[in-house]
């Protein structure tokens, strides 16, 4: 399997541009700033929103990708939602598609440019390539397991923070948080860090892998956000560790919160601060 995996990539990476751009294209974008309220509903409280745009342009992709990899399966964001079973594909032995349509659905909601249609492919619970797309910015960054991070086909590159340099942590949003999980993320109110909430995950690990942001907190597994980005940041030199200094693991049961930044050093500086906490 992994060697279709590897020929599918050799030659279908610009398939998949293609279907996020047509996604976000017929399906999110003319919604944008046009949303009408019947469209907008809540899933497991007020600050978990879901649109007809995400519910389209994931179905678009569910359709579509699989055709691109014959013998592929979807994971989606709204199709969990619908059916939790589903999520246990991760663990299966066929190709996975990682699809988040919407990622930072309150910011679209809100008519902010701060979202983004999140997919990445993954083998047995290892990422090989991902795609990250923010149409109102008009940003694609691309990324394959060992041929390096792309961002609109200029390289990117994650950098390292200078030394003793206060680092900018973007961390799990309050809204988001358990009181415990917000009890682990205040030990990033220490000296020598910049804590601010999160906006849409799939633009944090942009802004790491670009150099911008030193360090993401997240204290939840769901795949969807994750995937993509954690791909990215690996790609761009970066790292990314539990809790217990161990790798992210996107089929879940990582010791949380976790980390991605910009090298290996810095994670592992930002988990000492979480341990604090925890």
């Amino acid at each position: 399997m992994i060697e279709q995996i590897e020929e599918f990539l050799a030659q279908g990476v610009a398939d998949v541009e293609e279907a996020v751009r047509t996604a976000a294209a017929t399906e999110i974008m003319p919604r944008h700033r046009q949303l009408a309220a019947y469209e907008i509903d809540q899933k497991a409280g007020p600050h978990d929103l879901v649109t007809d745009a995400d519910r389209n342009a994931e179905a678009y992709l569910t359709k579509v990708l699989p055709e691109l990899l014959p013998g592929s399966v979807v994971v989606g964001e709204e199709a969990v939602h619908a059916d939790p079973a589903t999520y246990e594909a991760l663990k299966g032995g066929a190709p996975v598609w990682i699809v988040d349509p919407v990622d930072g659905t309150r910011q679209f909601v809100r008519g902010e440019t701060g979202f983004c249609t999140l997919v990445a492919l993954a083998l047995d619970g290892v990422l090989h390539a991902s795609w990250t797309y923010a149409p109102a910015r008009e940003q694609f960054a691309t990324a394959i397991r060992g041929r390096g991070a792309v961002l609109d086909g200029e390289p990117l590159t994650a950098g390292s923070p200078g030394p003793g340099s206060e680092l900018s942590v973007a961390h799990s949003h309050p809204d988001y948080t358990t009181d415990e999980q917000k009890h682990a993320l205040l030990a990033l109110r220490t000296e020598g860090v910049r804590p601010r909430p999160c906006g849409s995950a799939g633009l944090e690990y942009l802004a790491v892998a670009r150099g911008e942001l030193d360090a993401t907190a997240f204290s939840w597994e769901a795949a969807w956000d994750h995937a993509a980005g954690l791909l990215l940041v690996e790609e761009a030199g970066g790292a990314h560790l539990t809790l217990t200094g161990e790798p992210f693991r996107i089929t879940g049961g990582n010791a949380l919160p976790f980390t991605a930044a910009r090298d290996a050093a810095t994670a592992r500086r930002v988990i000492d601060v979480l341990a604090r906490g925890a």
